[in-house]
């Protein structure tokens, strides 16, 4: 056994268990989180996951016993310690009272992430940490695999590729991203080893290896899984060895692939970035090239293969699917087929392909055209793929942002969670760049416009907020609806939110809003509040019994408007009475991310930066999201002055774990102010013309 993998725990704790075959499992947590029941869905969940993941490797699960452990303070989110995996209190423990269905999936996913390692890392280790994408990318795949066996009814599988697949895109369209696999000998300090840790090695890694079940289908995929497991078990391996077994089982089930899954997998896992596939349907030419958010930049960073990829493409025609796979094989090819006339075209089907789509303008018109007439004809992963591509596409200059803006106009028609996210998290970035530009104002009315049938849509369904949509991603998109309404200043919304939690205060004992709503609930009521609510929501912070609840109001605390309120809550992140050290990184980006806070966020890390460095810099993976959080919203010359000027002034000692953070912040701060400086008229132009056309 791998000596990381060793685990002993000495505690008062006390557990639940069952028996799931010849497999004792057990959970393990305080008395009182057990004796409130929040083990219980946790216990419920490990034996089916288990059973699942025995038959996907096709191999019995090693141990006798499978303990589970919930630790109220712990650096990680959890870990895969072999039959005694550890986690922090929100990731295992679930109470049906106070937890929101977004917790109770967060445990579903973690726990089929952790046992999916007991076999695929446990059972079989990788080498060395340069290739640690394997280990992490597999179990985040396969973790949505274990959550959708254990909970059908979710449809789970799907929202890879809102959490992971285009997650990952936003840092791998960086010159500073980096491959999945690097060099054995670039890897030998623990910080390095640490780097290695990051959204590309999870996110990335569970998107290329998705892309590969689906090309080889998944009963190969599980075959030759299965068959590298066998012959590698309590051993060490290298990547390409899987690739070995995987080419066994194509081979044995006479798969037609255009070339050696090691030939097609290398070009995904060797070199960094991804391609934008674009297609001329007056000609049928595709073509491929590398994607980077701002064309601009120069990559240093040389590639064996000239960064061009085999890229297999799935894809429909007027909502009529082509059955089979297109390789594109090299820079570009011509598919006949894809000549469409007065059709439209739509590539990448489901978004199995890691790579973003673009298309002549033609195309783009008919597919906003169907979007506006009626958009149930184009599947919903891939109307959401729409939006987020058109954004990129237009911050890379390969498209107008004008047409990235238009995809948005037929939302006020979907109630479907997946396009609403994507294109909530895109008007993100532009509220980031613009909340403190005149084109604020328009945008929030423009917004407000289009998510109030949103609104009133849940309204109704829930019989006026009394009832729990029953779909697991109507429940999440119903947080959107609220949310988005009380942020853009939607009076019916603001007044709910308030009342609400003027009900809760006015009896301490019994909450009245519903779990699923609380995050967006609290910190409506923050921005809306004064000192009292404020004060009201940290006694409640303070006294949380349940780890998601406490979660939930430590990120409203960071909406107040109040300035003074938010220097003191900062002020407690030095003090770990009043935050956990596990939380203090958690709460200075909340602050960052609150308009109001931005500046006083990036003052106090400045401030009190060196105290950070000697707490979080060398063992901690969120010490790197502080400069993420904190340089976000950066999009003026001055902030990059500032920004440089601090890593000027530190560049002696280090940045620890948190080296290539700063160095994606001084990349990210230079594109965002070209972005602005190029798209702020453009961006102005278009709302205010929209709240014009609603008026008239």
């Amino acid at each position: 056994m791998s000596t990381y993998l060793l685990a002993i725990v000495v505690s008062d704790f006390t557990y639940l268990n069952t028996m799931q075959g010849d497999t004792l499992v057990r959970i393990w947590a305080r008395r009182k989180t057990i004796e409130q029941g929040q083990g219980d869905y946790a216990l419920n969940l490990t034996g089916p996951i288990l059973d699942f993941l025995q038959s996907y490797y096709g191999i019995p699960y090693p141990l006798s016993k499978s303990d589970q452990v919930a630790l109220p303070d712990f650096y990680y989110g959890a870990m895969e310690n072999w039959g005694l995996v550890t986690y922090r209190e929100t990731r295992l423990l679930y109470d049906p009272e106070t937890s929101s269905n977004r917790n109770k999936e967060t445990t579903a996913t973690i726990i089929a992430h952790e046992l999916a390692h007991m076999w695929f890392g446990n059972l079989v280790t990788l080498r060395w940490w340069n290739e640690v994408w394997l280990n992490e990318g597999f179990a985040s795949y396969v973790s949505y695999l274990g959550a959708d066996h254990a909970e059908p009814d979710w449809n789970v599988k799907d929202l890879i590729v809102l959490d992971d697949v285009h997650r990952v895109f936003a840092v791998d369209a960086l010159t500073s991203s980096h491959p999945l696999t690097s060099e054995e000998d670039s890897i030998v300090l623990p910080e390095q080893i640490l780097e290695q840790f990051d959204t590309i090695s999870y996110s990335k890694g569970a998107a290329v290896l998705r892309m590969l079940s689906d090309f080889l289908s998944e009963p190969v995929f599980k075959e030759g899984l299965s068959s590298y497991l066998k012959q590698f078990s309590y051993s060490n391996t290298i990547g390409s060895d899987l690739w070995k077994h995987l080419q066994m089982a194509v081979r044995n089930n006479n798969i037609s692939l255009p070339c050696q899954v090691d030939s097609i997998m290398n070009r995904w896992v060797l070199q960094m970035g991804f391609p934008v596939v674009k297609i001329d349907t007056t000609t049928g030419k595709i073509s491929q090239k590398h994607f980077l958010l701002d064309p601009e930049n120069n990559v240093t960073v040389k590639s064996p293969y000239k960064y061009e990829w085999i890229v297999p493409v799935r894809w429909m025609k007027n909502g009529d699917v082509s059955g089979d796979i297109w390789w594109l094989m090299e820079k570009e090819a011509v598919n006949l087929d894809m000549r469409s006339g007065s059709s439209w075209i739509l590539a990448n089907l489901n978004v199995t392909g890691y790579y973003r789509v673009n298309y002549d303008l033609g195309n783009w018109e008919r597919l906003l055209a169907q979007l506006l007439s009626d958009h149930q004809v184009i599947p919903v992963i891939n109307r959401a793929q729409l939006v987020d591509d058109a954004f990129n596409l237009a911050r890379a200059q390969l498209v107008s942002t004008t047409l990235a803006l238009r995809t948005t106009s037929y939302l006020s028609r979907d109630t479907e969670f997946m396009p609403w996210q994507f294109a909530l998290d895109n008007l993100d970035y532009y509220n980031l760049m613009l909340d403190r530009t005149e084109v604020y104002q328009p945008m929030q009315e423009y917004i407000k416009s289009q998510v109030t049938p949103l609104f009133l849509h849940y309204k109704n369904m829930t019989s006026n907020w009394t009832h729990v949509p029953e779909k697991h991603t109507d429940q999440y998109n119903q947080v959107n609806a609220v949310q988005t309404a009380c942020e853009t200043g939607l009076t019916e919304c603001q007044d709910l939110t308030s009342m609400w939690f003027k009900q809760w205060m006015d009896s301490p004992q019994l909450n009245p809003i519903h779990p699923n709503l609380r995050s967006a609930v609290y910190c409506s009521a923050m921005a809306a509040g004064g000192e009292r609510e404020w004060q009201f929501a940290w006694s409640q912070f303070k006294a949380a019994s349940v780890a998601s609840e406490a979660s939930k109001l430590m990120s409203a605390l960071a909406c107040t408007n109040n300035v003074e309120l938010l220097n003191m809550y900062l002020s407690y992140t030095l003090d770990p009475a009043m935050i956990r050290k596990q939380d203090a990184t958690a709460v200075i980006t909340a602050v960052a991310g609150n308009k109001a806070g931005q500046s006083l966020a990036w003052d106090f890390v400045r401030d009190h930066w060196n105290y950070m460095f000697t707490q979080y810099g060398v063992g901690s993976f969120s010490f790197a999201s502080i400069i993420s959080g904190v340089t976000a919203r950066f999009s003026t010359p001055a902030e990059l002055q500032q920004l440089e000027d601090f890593v000027a002034e530190h560049e002696a000692a280090g940045f620890g774990s948190a080296s290539l953070a700063v160095d994606q912040a001084l990349e990210k701060t230079k594109a965002n102010i070209k972005w602005v400086q190029q798209n702020k008229q453009e961006i102005l132009d278009w709302f205010t013309s929209q709240i014009g056309l609603q008026k008239s």
